[in-house]
């Protein structure tokens, strides 16, 4: 699981630089500066959880089953929440409306909290056991 979740947030930093470099010059002139601001809060999103996801993967504290369960709720998190403001951003470049799946936003925004809060749980868990 380790590995899983270095090579994870390997990638999503890695796609977060590439997005963050598209979305500041090569999107600048076509998108308005509110897009192109909601843009960057997906890639600065992505960027965190990359790093989170490469904190937990070198945490040995954790249990694998919680190592799982945080992976599986941050991929999909990242992609919900990321995603979906990716697409909204560029909206006006498309002739298909990505507003009529802006409600994933919020769900992919529970899923990373989710993660977060499992990631609180078990380290409360630990400093009651010691």
């Amino acid at each position: 699981m380790n590995k899983k979740l270095l090579i994870l947030g390997s990638v999503l930093g890695l796609l977060s630089v590439v997005l963050g470099a598209f979305g500041a010059h090569g999107l600048k002139k076509l998108i308005s500066i509110e897009a192109i601001q909601s843009f960057e809060t997906g890639v600065r999103y992505q960027m965190y959880h990359a790093l989170l996801l490469l904190f937990v993967a070198n945490q040995t504290i954790l249990q694998f089953k919680t190592k799982r369960m945080f992976y599986y709720l941050i991929l999909f998190g990242v992609i919900l929440f990321s995603g979906s403001i990716y697409l909204l951003a560029t909206n006006t470049l498309t002739s298909f409306n990505f507003k009529i799946i802006g409600f994933i936003t919020p769900i992919g925004g529970t899923l990373l909290i989710a993660g977060w809060a499992i990631l609180v749980l078990n380290f409360i868990k630990l400093k009651q056991n010691n």
